[in-house]
């Protein structure tokens, strides 16, 4: 892991994205925003999930006046997505939105970018700029989508288009003295190359906040590979500030989860509950993958870091995961549970996952200072 690089921090709401803050963890919502009910209901389960800050969809004047409203009720603070319509951008802001997700270049009228520029700067909001690789001009891009295989060449050559146009929308911002400290970025590709090499460069060319994201990426399980990959990759690098995993998904606490995930298999953030399995062999004596299963929802509503591990025989079982701070294995009738690698209590295999998850939870309340004295 490189050192991480520094940015520009910038305020959305109470979360600062950038400088020595914590990596943030965002998404969108995938409601009707013109829905309030729908709309705030999923934020407060984004929130729940560990969401730091959401950004709904603005296609049209009703969804920008439900924002009010919307604002008003969020616990996290809202960034609006808004393409082309400066009139929304201003109803936005109107609203008490916490950030833009606009590119001022989109706006081909300067003195509409003026007056979104002014009503932000009146506000303490800052914009999110975002580049994809998929949205730029035809010219640039054609070629990727007439082959089976992008060549290195074409990747770099849209990395760069991508980079050009970000620093386009950042120059216009920083000529209405309106740059560091209300500026973030983002440079997704749906091609997980494409998209590292984008990242990379931009980070040389200005230090304002880096949003990362692997667009379009794909169903909860390839989608998440693919994130983990790019996003992991940058990371290490350095290079990130606030990430989003996109998957298609109707569920965007899914999105949360992976991202989490990924932060901690990094060493990033580890705030929430890490569980580990071995893959099962023929040695396995025991129905395992229940017991995965059962632990992992159990786990979820857990808020401190500690490792727990469902291992399948004594072969890898306290030896392999003995860096899990509490852990099992079982077979032939009976179960162990281990600390640290160490025999803690054997119990009969029936009640061993009840019996888990008592230790878990007590060992959660522990590193949370809510055990019980006495």
């Amino acid at each position: 892991m490189k050192k991480r690089r520094y940015s520009i921090p910038v305020r959305v709401g109470d979360v600062v994205v950038g400088g020595a803050a914590p990596i943030a963890v965002q998404t969108m919502t995938k409601t009707d925003t013109r829905d309030v009910k729908a709309t705030v209901d999923q934020i407060l389960r984004l929130q729940e999930a560990g969401c730091e800050i959401v950004r709904p969809a603005v296609p049209d004047r009703e969804a920008a006046e439900a924002l009010k409203e919307i604002v008003k009720r969020s616990p996290l603070p809202i960034i609006a997505d808004i393409h082309y319509d400066h009139t929304l951008a201003l109803l936005a802001l109107e609203a008490g939105v916490q950030a833009l997700r606009l590119n001022p270049g989109n706006l081909p009228d300067r003195e509409k970018v003026i007056k979104v520029v002014q009503a932000a700067k009146e506000r303490d909001v800052p914009f999110r700029i975002g580049v994809n690789a998929g949205s730029l001009p035809e010219e640039v891009h054609k070629s990727l989508r007439e082959q089976h295989a992008i060549d290195r060449d074409d990747r770099e050559r849209t990395a760069d288009r991508m980079v050009e146009v970000a620093l386009g929308h950042c120059q216009i911002l920083e000529d209405l003295d309106y740059g560091a400290g209300h500026i973030k970025v983002s440079l997704k590709a749906t091609d997980v190359p494409t998209n590292v090499l984008a990242n990379r460069k931009f980070a040389e060319a200005r230090p304002y906040p880096i949003h990362l994201g692997v667009t379009e990426s794909g169903p909860v399980q390839a989608g998440s590979i693919r994130s983990a990959v790019g996003l992991g990759i940058l990371l290490a690098d350095g290079i990130g500030d606030t990430i989003r995993v996109s998957l298609a998904t109707d569920d965007p606490t899914e999105e949360i989860r992976a991202a989490y995930e990924v932060l901690k298999a990094l060493n990033v953030r580890v705030e929430s509950p890490t569980l580990i399995a071995c893959p099962t062999c023929g040695r396995l004596e025991y129905d395992m993958v229940p017991a995965v299963k059962v632990v992992e929802e159990h786990i979820k509503a857990l808020k401190v870091p500690i490792t727990v591990a469902v291992m399948g025989c004594v072969v890898n079982g306290p030896a392999e995961a003995r860096h899990a701070d509490i852990g099992v294995t079982g077979g032939r009738g009976k179960g162990v549970i281990f600390k640290k690698g160490k025999l803690y209590k054997t119990v009969p295999q029936a009640e061993l996952l009840e019996v888990l998850l008592a230790e878990v939870d007590a060992l959660a309340a522990e590193r949370s200072g809510t055990a019980k004295a006495g």
